[in-house]
């Protein structure tokens, strides 16, 4: 079982739902990553979504655009993105940590080089934006090789056809983007979600993540109730960029946010308990 499988296995007998921050590896300063992933960790983060800065993040709001543009002034590259996961590992063997980046920078290094070094490295899934499954076979092929698990992308838009195929083709968890549009959009409808959900859990056993216009506890909490996972990003980087004048003031006020999502998430779902402790 990967560590994917086995977290949100643990999570579902706990009664939780995860709670999946997303950073940009580098940013703001490329000393801060690693820390930041440990005290995310510590604070109620179940998995990690790792950013691989790339120059033309077509999928990518302004929020995290501008992430990506503060690494790569930092010379973070993919190879140097393996190395924070590398160090990440050295204390942490448990949390799982998904890339998630554009194939571009793959492609350069390789598909069997790129899974190779990634799974060496600790990484335990990927997810590659503008990789569609009808042309991912080769690199799906790779990956399962060195079991790393695959993460897709369905959004408002996608049919039934296209919700088969993504199934069929995943592993992991399946990434629903619950807005038309790039990272940090709002207007999250969260009945229109819960409705998209109920349509592709008819085609897939394997968790539904929520991500997109996720920006405070409430937006979480109300998430958590109908999915398996909540996916923070724009929100996690605008408070990196916020703090770009004191970025070790990151490591405290990150962290604490997502302290305040994980309570809202687990007030929102796990089951009352009685006075004896017993769930009811």
């Amino acid at each position: 079982m990967s560590r994917i499988a086995g977290k949100f296995e643990v999570l579902r007998r706990e009664g939780r739902h995860a709670l999946i921050p997303y950073i940009m590896a580098g940013d703001p300063e490329p000393r801060l990553t690693v820390p930041l992933m440990h005290a995310l960790v510590k604070n109620g983060a179940d998995m990690l979504e790792l950013g691989v800065p790339f120059s033309d993040p077509m999928a990518d709001g302004p929020v995290i655009q501008r992430a990506s543009e503060r690494a790569l002034k930092h010379k973070i590259s993919l190879t140097r993105v393996l190395e924070i996961v590398r160090e990440f590992r050295e204390k942490d063997k448990t949390t799982p940590v998904v890339l998630m980046g554009y194939l571009n920078p793959i492609e350069v290094m390789g598909y069997a080089r790129f899974a190779a070094a990634a799974a060496d490295a600790g990484v335990d899934g990927v997810l590659t934006v503008d990789m569609p499954p009808e042309e991912a076979q080769a690199f799906l092929s790779v990956l399962k090789l060195r079991r790393l698990d695959t993460i897709f992308l369905l959004a408002p838009t996608s049919s039934t056809e296209r919700i088969k195929r993504i199934a069929r083709a995943a592993s992991g968890f399946i990434y629903y983007v619950s807005l038309r549009g790039v990272t940090g959009a709002a207007n999250l409808d969260v009945t229109e979600v819960a409705g998209k959900l109920k349509e592709i859990r008819r085609h897939t056993k394997l968790p539904l993540g929520v991500g997109f216009g996720i920006n405070g506890p409430g937006a979480a909490a109300q998430v958590a109730e109908i999915a398996d996972a909540v996916i923070v990003g724009s929100a996690v980087v605008r408070r990196m960029e916020e703090m770009a004048l004191n970025p070790d003031k990151i490591l405290s006020e990150v962290p604490a946010f997502i302290a305040r999502l994980r309570a809202a998430m687990d007030r929102a779902t796990m089951a009352p308990t009685s006075a004896t402790g017993t769930s009811r």
